[in-house]
């Protein structure tokens, strides 16, 4: 039988200081039968958090009283899995990777086409409502690639002496889908499935990747576990082994 939640309206917070773009954002959200709520500040955001069951943010960075990427930050150091979309006015390279990096699930930079928000935030839910493919029962908790182990509960890098390395959420899902497919070249449309439409002009999957070699390099054999394939994408290039 169908969980119930899967047939409830996705609830929708939209944070912003900016009275009325918080409003106009919300009103485009509107048609599309959402559960929206709105927040001003960091305050009322987390308040609304306690008192609600929210599947997405869309999360402005400047805000009176913090940060949004400190805020994006927190909430996945606690574990939450709520989906966040940064929207800003910041435009670099180093803002948008980094608001990835602390674990924001898409970015977008003010102004924006409506239409985009509103594909993102479709894309983002059915990704969560469907979740990822199941893992084979026999699974466990570790995958081994390399010298590494991948703490697939905690979403951290195991070193053969325990040392720990942690990952963001942004470098989680994509040695997850890595694991998944040991030995294939994966294309940036299949490791950025919730950006389809632009995953060939995205430069942040190169940033992300970069950034995750680093993590793996930290040890001896691991600086060539994904290679990159001229023209087709990359691959985790390792037998992975589960425990």
């Amino acid at each position: 039988m169908a969980d119930a939640s899967s047939f409830r309206p996705a609830t929708v917070l939209v944070v912003d200081d900016d009275a009325d773009i918080r409003d106009l954002i919300v009103g485009q959200l509107r048609q599309e039968n959402y559960r929206l709520l709105a927040a001003a500040n960091l305050a009322e955001l987390r308040q609304t958090l306690r008192d609600e069951d929210v599947d997405l943010i869309v999360l402005d960075l400047n805000l009176p009283d913090g940060d949004g990427l400190s805020l994006c930050r927190e909430l996945r150091a606690d574990g939450s899995d709520v989906q966040i979309i940064m929207v800003t006015a910041r435009g670099s390279a180093i803002d948008r990777v980094l608001g990835l990096e602390l674990g924001a699930d898409d970015y977008l930079t003010k102004p924006f086409e409506p239409r985009e928000l509103l594909v993102r935030i479709r894309n983002l839910l059915r990704r969560a409502r469907t979740g990822p493919a199941p893992r084979p029962a026999t699974a466990m908790r570790y995958a081994h690639i390399g010298p590494w182990r991948v703490d697939l509960v905690q979403r951290r890098l195991v070193a053969p002496d325990d040392r720990l390395v942690m990952l963001s959420s942004a470098e989680f899902r994509l040695l997850s889908r890595f694991i998944d497919e040991p030995n294939v070249v994966l294309d940036r449309e299949t490791l950025l499935p919730e950006r389809r439409a632009t995953a060939a002009f995205d430069r942040s999957i190169d940033l992300q990747i970069s950034r995750l070699r680093h993590k793996l390099a930290g040890l001896p054999g691991g600086e060539d576990l994904i290679l990159t394939v001229r023209g087709e994408g990359y691959v985790l290039a390792c037998t992975v082994d589960h425990s």
